[in-house]
């Protein structure tokens, strides 16, 4: 019994370390997507429309990342909570993490949304810098990834 319960707080302490390190503000740079999308900006000449839908697009990334970070913190801080007391109820932290992660889906996708409508608005020429923003990208990932592999197999 002692051993389910003690599996069961570390597991519940792994996943809050998990959600902190998960949550944490990306650096702008390589991991921030709107310093990416606004590096290729200037190349897509938008017009005045797909200019407007750009400015939308950003906000609503905004507005998701924040929201997803203040829904964080509640799950944060309701895990405190439930660990200070003698018999934490796991389980409520689980139904409460489930019904954060939907509305965070449910954020993820209306910014998306929009950024795919968009997208769906470019010209062939603008399409084809959108793809080879995406594939150089991969590219640094891929490199990134290799040079990772390389330090860790002492090579």
């Amino acid at each position: 019994m002692k051993r389910k319960l003690y599996a069961l707080i570390f597991a519940a302490g792994f996943a809050g370390l998990a959600l902190t390190a998960w949550a944490q503000a990306p650096a702008h740079g390589m991991h921030d997507p709107l310093v990416v999308l606004q590096k290729i900006q200037g190349k897509l000449n938008l017009n005045t429309s797909q200019q407007q839908q750009w400015d939308t697009a950003v906000a609503q990334s905004k507005t998701a990342h924040d929201a997803i970070r203040a829904n964080f913190q509640q799950l944060k801080a309701a895990t405190q909570a439930e660990l200070a007391k003698s018999d934490p109820d796991l389980a409520a932290l689980a139904s409460l993490s489930d019904q954060l992660q939907q509305q965070n889906i449910a954020q993820r996708k209306q910014a998306r949304a929009a950024w795919l409508a968009l997208y769906g608005t470019f010209s062939s020429d603008q399409k084809t810098t959108v793809k080879d923003a995406i594939n150089a990208r991969m590219a640094r990932m891929d490199a990134f990834r290799q040079r990772m592999q390389d330090r860790l197999s002492g090579g």
